[in-house]
C-alpha cells in the first residue's frame, strides 16, 4: 500500500465510476421493484428541522388570550379578569376519621405513660471530656524553629 494522494485525473475517474454505480443501482432497484439486496443504501440525510413549527390549537388560544390582555393593558383599558381560583383539595370524611382515630390512640398511649411516637429516643448524657493539656515546646526546640524560619525568610528575600 502506498501513501500517495490521487491526482486530479484519478479523482475525476473515481467520481465518474461512482456515478455509474449509482445509476446502475437505481436501474436494478427499478427492475426488482424497489428492493435490491445488492443496492447499497444511500447515506441518511441529517435530521434538520425544515419549515415552520406547528402549534396546537389549545396553545394558540392561550397565546391569543395573553396577547389580548397585553393590548388591553397597553391601551389603558381595565385589566382582564383574574383567573378563577383553583378549588383547594380537602380531606375526605374517611381520611378525617382515620386521623381522628390515630390521634385518640396516641393520646391514650400518652395517658398510660408511653412516649410520644414522634419524640426521639433520648441518648444517655455523656460525661464532658477533659480538655487536652497544652503541649509545651522546649527552649531548644523553639530556638531551632526560629532559626529555620529566619533561614526561610532569608531565602525568600533573595
Amino acid at each position: 500500500m502506498s501513501n500517495h494522494t490521487p491526482s486530479l485525473n484519478q479523482l475525476k475517474r473515481a467520481i465518474a465510476i461512482t456515478e455509474q454505480i449509482d445509476a446502475l443501482q437505481s436501474q436494478l432497484a427499478a427492475v426488482l421493484g424497489g428492493s435490491s439486496s445488492a443496492a447499497v443504501p444511500a447515506a441518511a440525510p441529517a435530521k434538520t428541522r425544515k419549515g415552520k413549527r406547528t402549534v396546537s390549537p389549545e396553545a394558540r388560544a392561550k397565546m391569543a388570550v395573553a396577547q389580548r390582555a397585553r393590548w388591553a393593558l397597553r391601551k389603558g383599558g381595565a385589566a382582564p379578569a383574574a383567573k378563577p381560583e383553583k378549588k383547594k383539595r380537602g380531606i375526605t370524611p374517611e381520611g378525617r376519621a382515620k386521623l381522628a382515630a390515630a390521634m385518640k390512640a396516641r393520646w391514650e398511649a400518652r395517658k398510660k405513660g408511653a412516649p410520644a411516637p414522634t419524640a426521639k429516643a433520648q441518648k444517655p448524657a455523656k460525661a464532658p471530656k477533659a480538655p487536652k493539656a497544652k503541649r509545651v515546646v522546649s527552649p531548644e526546640a523553639r530556638a531551632k524553629m526560629v532559626a529555620a524560619a529566619k533561614k526561610r525568610w532569608a531565602n525568600a528575600k533573595k
